[in-house]
């Protein structure tokens, strides 16, 4: 890639969301922040390769993105007389103080986020104008048409004007609430890239990579937040894991089978840090452990294990235990029951997994941990009987590839899932 192509992708990375966010703040419609950042950017790749790239591409980007905002307010008010929107355009008054940069991106962020709006609304907006994907890209990431995720990106930013959901970061009262819910907007966005359910990629990396770079963001925004360091440093560690995770043939290659030193070291190192950072901060007083720290700390704990048999399975289960008073949730108490066939048993295991038997029987992973654990136990007609349920259950080629090598081994073998 050539200079200016460099510098462009570079800049789409970490100038879009800022772009949008500023022009947001200035003219009070996501819409044309959002077109008039797309306009800059194509604009910069016609411009930067022939002018060459500018001492400061953010500040060109915002410049040029504005002017192309007052050009498109200006031949609005024109032919609709948007009186408002002219004196936007005409009006010399210098913007009242905003705060640093940071905090139109950090009201962006809230604004995508909103309650009002449906989850999957919400996560469209979030890559669309924080993460800066295209409608396209986003619809191929969801297996939904172009069309229907353009006209959800449509309508949420209509509900947001119609019911004029406020630009502005929540008062300090409410903001960890709605915190929560912002961290789970990313959380969801890496979960959909890294756990994909349905079609070909076992992992989508714009997803993945979208979240991390969202988590990098709030914890710029947000320093101070242990949810906000613990989501980051799962994520990080959970990524660490992504070239283990599928073999040369396309298959899955769930943990215990993983080439630990095939993982990202950096990455396992930046979590690593994070986790012991918020370790140290709730030592101090900092408050109980949140939901993300705790997985975080899983993680950690995984990250540090030569093998599967060496990991340290008791302080895992002491983990999850504390993990279930927070997120009760079948999924966590499945992975709980994963943690305790390790330390207890397979039998003990089965006897938590059935009991979540009503509540996950549709979920391919219940019948996968189901199966490993009838295979330990040496009943191998029932495991492969869960073999076979998962198979029918799961997504990707190369979750049905894994689980019928399993179903075909011998029942001696123990895959350390």
């Amino acid at each position: 890639m050539n200079p200016a192509g460099e510098a462009i992708t570079h800049a789409h990375r970490e100038e879009w969301a800022r772009v949008v966010a500023g022009l947001t703040r200035r003219f009070g419609d996501l819409s044309v922040a959002e077109d008039a950042t797309a306009e800059a950017f194509a604009a910069a790749a016609q411009r930067w390769p022939r002018d060459g790239v500018p001492p400061n591409p953010g500040g060109w980007l915002t410049t040029t993105a504005a002017r192309k905002a007052i050009d498109w307010l200006r031949r609005e008010s024109q032919r609709d007389a948007k009186h408002e929107a002219a004196r936007i355009v005409y009006d010399d008054t210098p913007a009242g103080p905003a705060g640093p940069v940071e905090d139109d991106r950090l009201r962006l962020i809230f604004t995508c986020c909103h309650p009002a709006l449906a989850m999957e609304a919400r996560v469209a907006l979030t890559l669309r104008l924080l993460g800066g994907l295209t409608v396209a890209d986003i619809a191929r990431a969801f297996l939904v048409q172009e069309a229907a995720m353009a006209r959800r990106i449509t309508r949420a930013k209509a509900k947001i004007k119609a019911a004029r959901i406020p630009y502005r970061v929540p008062s300090s009262g409410d903001i960890r609430e709605r915190l929560a819910g912002v961290l789970a907007v990313v959380y969801l966005i890496f979960n959909e890239g890294y756990l994909a359910g349905d079609g070909d990629d076992l992992v989508r990396v714009d997803l993945t990579d979208q979240a991390i770079h969202l988590g990098r963001l709030l914890r710029t925004l947000l320093p101070d937040d242990g949810e906000v360091a613990g989501l980051l440093a799962l994520m990080l560690l959970t990524d660490a894991r992504r070239p283990a995770r599928v073999s040369r043939t396309g298959e899955l290659v769930p943990l215990g089978e993983q080439d630990r030193s095939a993982w990202d070291r950096a990455l396992v190192a930046e979590g690593r840090a994070l986790v012991r950072e918020r370790i140290d901060a709730v030592a101090a007083g900092a408050g109980p452990a949140g939901r993300y720290q705790l997985l975080a700390a899983i993680n950690a704990i995984h990250s540090e294990a030569p093998s599967v048999e060496e990991t340290n399975w008791p302080v895992i289960v002491a983990l999850y235990n504390r993990l279930t008073v927070l997120d009760p949730s079948p999924v966590v108490r499945l992975n709980r029951a994963v943690a305790v066939a390790e330390v207890d048993g397979p039998r003990a295991g089965l006897d938590e997994v059935d009991r979540l038997t009503e509540a996950l029987d549709g979920y391919h992973a219940f019948h996968a941990t189901r199966a490993d654990l009838l295979r330990r136990l040496g009943r191998a007609g029932e495991a492969r009987a869960a073999y076979d349920r998962a198979i029918e259950l799961a997504g990707t080629p190369a979750q049905r590839d894994y689980l019928t090598r399993r179903r075909d081994q011998r029942p001696a073998e123990h895959s350390g899932v």
